[in-house]
Order: C-alpha cells, then structure tokens, then sequence
C-alpha cells in the first residue's frame, strides 16, 4: 500500500443508505465518487480533508484524503482533529441554552446581569441577542485590527476580547433591529457560562456535552500551546504555490475554536435530531430562529444556520479558522448529515460537503426540482 493510499481510510460501513442501496453498491458507488470530490486533495504533497456521512444517526462512512503534516509526513485519517472555526457557534449556543434550562439564567435578560462590563447602552442586550447576532455589538477582531493587533499578532483571550467590548462607546444598531454577524457574542456566552456555572466553559462543554454525547476527542482550544493527540497542523498556500503553517495562535473560544473529529460533529449534529441530550425544549431553542424588532424572522438561530439547499430544508453552519475548514450540515426531512474539515486553507468545505450531500439526496433534488412551482 502506498503512502498515498495510506492517507486515504474508510470507517467500516455499518449501514446501507435508506434508498436501499447494499454495503458493496454503496462502497462501490457513493464512495468512489466522494473520493473523485476530494481527488485534488488526495496527495502525499499537500494538506487535505477529512469527510463523513450519516443517515438516520448512523454514520454510513469517514474518509480521510491528503496530509496532517506535511513536516512529518503524516497523512490525514477519519480520527485526525481539525478546527471547524465557526461551526463552534452551535456548541457554545449548547452550553448557554443548557444552563438556561436548569435555570440558572434566561435567555431574555439583559446579559449585563451576568457580564457588567459591558456598558449601559441604554437598551437592553439580552442573551438571546448574542445567540441571534442582532446584539448591535462589533466584532472584537475587526476592531482589534483597527487598533493595531489583528488576529495572530497576538495572543488574544477573553481578557482582551472584554476589554474591547467593554470599550464600545454605542451600538452599531438598536438591538433586534438587524442582523449582523460578529465573534463578540459567542465569546460572551463561554464567559457567561463560566460565571453562571461556576466551571471552565472547556469544562462545562465536556461534562454536559462532549461527554453524554460520546464525543471522546473533542475539546476546546482554550490554550493553544497545549498537545492535542491526532491533530492536523492548518497550512495556507502561498503566491507562489508553496504551503506555509497557518496555526490559531490565540485562546478565545467559543467563537471557534472546538477541536473535532467529523465523526464527532455527527454525534453532535443527530443529537439536534433526537433531544436525547437536552430533551424537546433544547431542541427548540436551538432551532428557534431570530425574529427582529420588525417582526422579520432571519434564517440564523442558535448558532445554526436554517435554509434550504436545491429547494431542501438544510441545518448548516460554515466556519474558517486560520488555515482550517469546516463546514457541518444537516437535512432534517432526509435524515442524512454531512461533516468536512479540512487544513487546507484553500478548501471550500461547504462546496465539498455539498457536492457529497448532492451523491445522497439525488433523488429527493430530482424530485423537489420537477415539482410545479
């Protein structure tokens, strides 16, 4: 076997896709073309992705393509650990609603009951804002670049980030009135998590997340210079075409910064499906989209994306971090979930992951599509 078929590993199938398809046709069928989607990353010179797929909660396969380290010469497999940089949102959106159903908070109060940094703006920021993004808040690293220290120029940390929040003079907008993504108020709900509960947000997302879900190699980057056991190494490609390190040197999380497998993010994704984690109310506060002071519903709801993709209901979020990848997907009407990750910094992880769910809903697009209007 060679090295470069070496980077390239399946998980064992452990069920035909529902359209009754067997283990062999769907081996020899959906998996050679999923391996043509990722053919441009399937070499022993260049980083690359990592892929899976579930129906009905059961994971149909992970596949890996291209290298972990191109130093070491490590290949990618189904069990390397990315960074999904936004697609963190959902799991800290998680934790702040967990809390929220024990009842150690609301999610219609004002957040400066739990963060009294923030200053008085005269209108009420309440938590359900920063899960929505119609806080009127900025985003903390575009004004960090501003003032001279964007992002990996520093070691930015929550400290920094409250710093800058704490310093915003007025809102870019009432709050409800738009929408209008920015990383401050995901990073204000793992501080917010960490006061209410009383724990590390790294450690409050592993005894009542992470852990309960089987997610056995998942954790947050809450320090950076911590070892991480089958982590990819992120590179960006250079003019020149040459690949250089493009690591998140920094320890603000909750924006980002979950470390992952693409098979742990389908444990997570089904859970959205079942409740078995957080139960019916869970599943409907992660799913309730922001409505604006107009009475405007938005597609985004807590840390989720709810659209529609070739006319099919879709959950997704995308998410980029440095030189990492990742894009999480979900077709609640089919059953089926794609997960992406990639090092590679050139990758469009959701034009890969969609380009994957195209091979497993093909007959519903078909469908959906020669349906009158």
């Amino acid at each position: 076997m060679t090295v470069l078929r070496q980077s390239v590993q399946s998980s064992l199938l452990v069920s035909a896709f529902a359209g009754g398809l067997s283990v062999a046709a769907l081996a020899q069928g959906q998996l050679a073309a999923v391996d043509k989607v990722f053919a441009d990353f399937n070499a022993p010179d260049r980083p690359g992705c990592a892929v899976a797929v579930s129906e009905g909660g059961t994971e149909l396969f992970a596949r890996a393509y291209g290298m972990a380290d191109l130093e070491h010469g490590i290949p990618n497999t189904p069990a390397t650990v990315f960074e999904p940089g936004s697609v963190s949102k959902q799991f800290t959106a998680a934790a702040t609603i967990l809390l929220a159903l024990d009842g150690k908070l609301s999610l219609n109060h004002d957040v400066r009951e739990y963060i009294p940094e923030l200053p008085d703006y005269g209108e009420t920021i309440t938590i359900r804002h920063l899960l929505n993004h119609t806080s009127g808040l900025r985003d903390w690293g575009s004004v960090a670049g501003i003032e001279g220290w964007p992002r990996t120029t520093r070691v930015h940390t929550h400290t920094h980030m409250l710093d800058i929040a704490s310093r915003q003079k007025s809102l870019n907008y009432s709050p409800g009135e738009y929408y209008s993504y920015t990383n401050t108020g995901y990073n204000l709900q793992a501080v917010l998590v960490e006061r209410v509960s009383g724990m590390s947000f790294a450690e409050f997302s592993r005894v009542r997340i992470f852990e309960p879900l089987g997610m056995t190699k998942t954790e947050w980057r809450d320090d950076f210079t911590r070892i991480v056991k089958d982590r990819a190494v992120a590179y960006s490609r250079t003019r020149d075409g040459a690949y250089r390190m493009n690591m998140p040197f920094e320890n603000v999380h909750g924006n980002g910064g979950l470390l992952t497998t693409v098979s742990d993010l389908l444990r997570f994704t089904h859970n959205l499906e079942t409740g078995e984690l957080g139960g019916p109310e869970f599943l409907k506060e992660m799913h309730t989209q922001g409505v604006l002071n107009s009475g405007r519903t938005i597609q985004y709801a807590s840390g989720l994306f709810i659209d529609q993709y070739k006319g099919i209901r879709e959950v997704q979020h995308s998410g980029g971090t440095a030189g990492y990848r990742g894009f999480l997907t979900r077709f609640p009407d089919h059953g089926v979930a794609v997960a992406v990750m990639c090092n590679n910094g050139s990758a469009n992880a959701g034009g890969l992951a969609h380009q994957v769910a195209d091979l497993f809903l093909g007959a519903a697009i078909a469908s959906d599509e020669a349906a009158p209007s």
